[in-house]
């Protein structure tokens, strides 16, 4: 062997380790967060979470906004967790499908609703799902979209159910459709109904704070910040502005920041921090914005 072989051997070895990848076992995970959170069926709940995601993904057509993976696992426990912790003496079959279906029935579309609805009564036999009851909720969103001099359907109503749903589960969500399909007028009219409902005593809601935002009418270093060429000083962006804001609000209110426009790859990519576990705004100054802590 050359001297050139043995120095590559000995490179190899030390500079370029092995690396050993695995898929996560995502019912081993869901199992253990179901048993911390009080559930006794945990095991069985677990793997039929798992099941119904694997068969979405065969099943269900392929849509960019379908996610099924650990993420939309670990909301589904959430999910689980909070409604344990509301409803103990439910069945836990009942909680656990009634979570399943409140988080992704909203993102889907129509064709798949009857295929998703098939796969869960074949894993969830015999289980009769009551309906959830929102006749507080439904009541002040027909006076807020009154106030608004808006007419209600039931479609408008079901979809305001569904966005409420999801922000209960969700610090950071995604509503989609076409133009004039009533996502402004829905979250507004939300918006709305959860402030009238707070000032009713009713549903332990409080009043939302709606900070919006364009993210395509100004450019990267107008949302999120940048140096200055000359000084090389930092100035905050409008999004990093709006985000402190919105942390050191010590109110329970509900501060919703909403970039209202179409999503870009560009500007979404710098949330990734802020839309996972973290929930934290990375500045390229390197500060990092996170939520306040009651609310978190």
């Amino acid at each position: 062997m050359c001297a050139w072989e043995l120095l590559s051997a000995n490179m190899w070895l030390h500079h370029h380790r092995s690396v050993a990848m695995m898929v996560p076992d995502y019912a081993l995970i869901g199992e253990i967060m179901l048993y911390s959170s009080g559930y006794l069926k945990a095991r069985d709940l677990a793997r039929k979470l798992v099941a119904t995601y694997r068969l979405c993904s065969e099943q269900l057509s392929s849509q960019s906004h379908y996610d099924y993976g650990m993420r939309a696992v670990i909301s589904v426990l959430r999910a689980a967790a909070a409604n344990k912790q509301k409803d103990p003496a439910t069945d836990e079959e009942v909680l656990m499908l009634r979570c399943i279906k409140d988080v992704n029935a909203p993102k889907f579309l129509a064709p798949d609703i009857p295929l998703f609805e098939g796969i869960l009564s074949d894993l969830f036999p015999g289980i009769d799902l009551p309906a959830t009851d929102y006749a507080q909720l439904n009541s002040a969103l027909e006076a807020a979209a009154a106030a608004a001099e808006l007419v209600t359907t039931p479609t408008f109503i079901e979809k305001a159910q569904q966005l409420y749903e999801m922000i209960l589960v969700r610090h950071g969500l995604m509503i989609v459709g076409y133009s004039y399909s009533a996502k402004t007028s829905i979250y507004k009219t939300l918006a709305t109904a959860l402030g009238d409902l707070e000032a009713k005593g009713l549903m332990n809601e409080h009043k939302v704070h709606v900070r919006a935002i364009n993210p395509k009418s100004i450019t990267m270093g107008q949302l999120y910040g940048q140096f200055d060429p000359v000084s090389h000083e930092w100035k905050d962006g409008v999004l990093a502005k709006t985000f402190r804001e919105a942390a050191v609000d010590t109110r329970p209110d509900r501060q919703w920041l909403l970039f209202d426009g179409p999503v870009d790859a560009v500007w979404i990519e710098n949330m990734n921090t802020v839309l996972d576990d973290n929930k934290k705004l990375c500045l390229n100054s390197g500060r990092s914005l996170g939520p306040n802590p009651s609310r978190q």
